[in-house]
């Protein structure tokens, strides 16, 4: 299940959940059927009234939504370039966007009369909104993560065992998220009938993809609205980060028919240009399958899974949501990087002009605005979705920036 192929023909199989050649369903025949269900479940939900209701409900009265479309007028004129505006999906409740596909998903194993959740996680954010959601619904919760990560996550491993979820240390491969995802799928095809698995980005086989980019699409709605009302226009580009992709496609995807909005996305550059020293998927990588999707995927020339690194726990997956790359073959989303370096500068630049500590993982979304907008005409106009809030990566933070 770790293991990538650059088989063209395999990408070209016929089946469901395709973006151009991209994404697909390989897993073990035992997921089938729960995969199956999943996707009968959800597209019953779709068409649900009380569903939907409910849906809009959580949202509004518990994550908090909608997220505020903030002008940063202080770095747009620290800049000199396009006026700024920061998506603020660092406000809701667990302090990042995954909340948003939790309450969707949560809602799915009430549906489909479940007990049992796992899920995987890096940087513990989306293992935390995990965990609060199966507070809140009454769920047993397991939540697989890389030892690598425990230690760099101390605070949200607190935080998921608080919240009465088991969290289970994965100490093989890198000890990081891919390892994580493989310890959650050996679970879950061993307690496929009491057990759904939560997955927390739009990787994985279908309909997992296209599912968590629903349930997070709600950011672009709100955003074109605000930014419609504030400026009278649509902006000039949105800037995401990229580790699986939720939040970028989250908010990108009600832009995409508008094709003067640029659309860039930011992988983790890490420490170097090095294979193993950086997670930039469409700087290092090749089509492969991992983890049950078709995408691009950072391996070595025998197709063996390389490592990764980032500064940030959650950039650092080897592969990228299937419909990034259908997006960035077509040329309608543009992809970069942000080293380690340039995303912790950006962290305090964005803290000391607007009093923002962003996550790392949207510290490098912020590091390509403070390259991009001083380029840019003061008429125009960029939105950076700050997905996450930065209380998680203190411990990082305190030990890689230097303050006195």
């Amino acid at each position: 299940m770790a293991t990538a192929s650059i088989s063209r023909q395999k990408a070209l199989k016929p089946g469901a959940g395709r973006f151009g050649v991209y994404g697909g369903r390989y897993v073990p025949e035992t997921l089938m059927a729960a995969l199956e269900e999943l996707e009968q479940a959800y597209e019953n939900a779709k068409r649900n009234r009380k569903f939907q209701q409910r849906l809009d409900y959580l949202l509004r009265t518990y994550a908090g939504r909608p997220t505020p479309l903030f002008f940063a007028e202080r770095l747009t004129r620290k800049l000199g370039g396009a006026k700024i505006y920061l998506k603020r999906e660092d406000l809701l409740h667990t302090g990042a966007h995954k909340i948003n596909n939790c309450i969707g998903q949560g809602l799915l194993v009430e549906r489909m009369g479940k007990k049992r959740v796992i899920a995987e996680t890096g940087a513990g954010q989306h293992g935390v909104a995990t965990a609060t959601i199966c507070a809140l619904m009454g769920f047993e919760c397991v939540v697989y993560m890389g030892t690598e990560d425990m230690r760099r996550q101390e605070l949200n491993v607190f935080r998921m065992r608080l919240l009465g979820a088991e969290v289970r240390g994965v100490g093989s491969g890198s000890c990081t998220l891919k390892d994580a995802i493989n310890e959650a799928m050996r679970d879950w095809v061993t307690n496929v009938q009491t057990t759904h698995y939560l997955l927390g980005s739009v990787l994985g086989a279908h309909p997992y993809p296209t599912m968590v980019r629903d349930f997070h699409k709600i950011t672009g709605r709100e955003a074109r609205a605000q930014i419609l009302k504030a400026e009278r226009k649509l902006p000039t580009a949105i800037v995401a980060c990229v580790g699986g992709g939720s939040n970028a496609i989250g908010i990108f995807y009600e832009f995409l028919e508008d094709k003067k909005v640029g659309l860039v996305g930011v992988e983790a550059g890490g420490r170097s240009n090095k294979l193993g020293d950086h997670a930039a998927r469409f700087a290092g990588g090749l089509p492969g399958v991992l983890q049950g999707t078709y995408s691009y995927v950072l391996q070595d020339k025998a197709g063996q899974i390389a490592l990764t690194h980032s500064v940030s726990a959650g950039l650092d997956y080897p592969s990228i949501g299937p419909e990034h790359a259908w997006l960035k073959d077509r040329g309608r989303a543009e992809y970069t990087s942000a080293s380690d370096s340039e995303a912790l500068e950006a962290t305090m630049v964005l803290a000391q002009t607007e009093g923002i500590i962003p996550a790392l993982e949207s510290a490098h979304a912020v590091a390509e605005a403070i390259k991009r907008a001083p380029k840019m005409k003061k008429f125009e106009i960029m939105i950076v979705n700050i997905s996450g809030r930065g209380d998680k990566d203190i411990g990082i933070m305190r030990e890689n920036l230097k303050l006195d």
